[in-house]
């Protein structure tokens, strides 16, 4: 910058006050504990998630062992099933079971379908893994087992594949 440009500078803002910088500090919160409230909690949710369904260990459903895991509820059109192997419902949410026992994977699938119901979620993900094939054999027998369970299918590539189900869930519609 040489030195016209600077005093042309210097006459266009002739005049011209500067702003003041104000600072503005909040005012400090207190952080107050609730005792009670009308609002569930996680833990309560999660209390009653669990006493509003359990999974029988003992029930065995029937799969075709030649093709992709797969089922549909009886009132649901075989074209749900079509849709989730070709990957048209892109799950909302998703369970990544690897690492879990089947006991913790029971009460995990339990909160998350009544969770996935509340907050009304048609499609999850399940991830279970290959592995030793434990929670790949138990998951479709549950999954069977919960009436809000419309259809399942082995995942497409993109969503997991072998080691994944997407699920429909009943989605209850709010009364107005």
């Amino acid at each position: 910058m040489n030195d016209n440009d600077f005093d042309a500078f210097k006459q266009a803002v002739a005049g011209i006050t500067p702003y003041k910088q104000d600072k503005y500090v909040p005012p400090k919160t207190k952080i107050v504990k609730k005792t009670h409230s009308n609002e569930p909690n996680e833990n309560s949710l999660s209390k009653q998630a669990s006493a509003s369904f359990t999974f029988s260990d003992i029930y065995q459903a029937h799969f075709d062992e030649n093709g992709p895991l797969k089922y549909t509820r009886e009132d649901i059109p075989a074209y749900t099933t079509k849709q989730l192997r070709r990957g048209d419902f892109a799950p909302e949410w998703v369970l990544d079971c690897h690492g879990m026992s089947k006991d913790e994977m029971k009460q995990e699938l339990v909160s998350m379908i009544f969770l996935a119901q509340r907050q009304h979620i048609a499609c999850i993900s399940i991830l279970h893994g290959v592995g030793t094939g434990v929670l790949k054999r138990s998951l479709p027998h549950y999954l069977v087992q919960h009436p809000k369970v419309q259809a399942f299918h082995q995942a497409p590539l993109e969503y997991g594949g072998h080691g994944a189900l997407l699920v429909m869930l009943d989605v209850v519609e709010p009364k107005f």
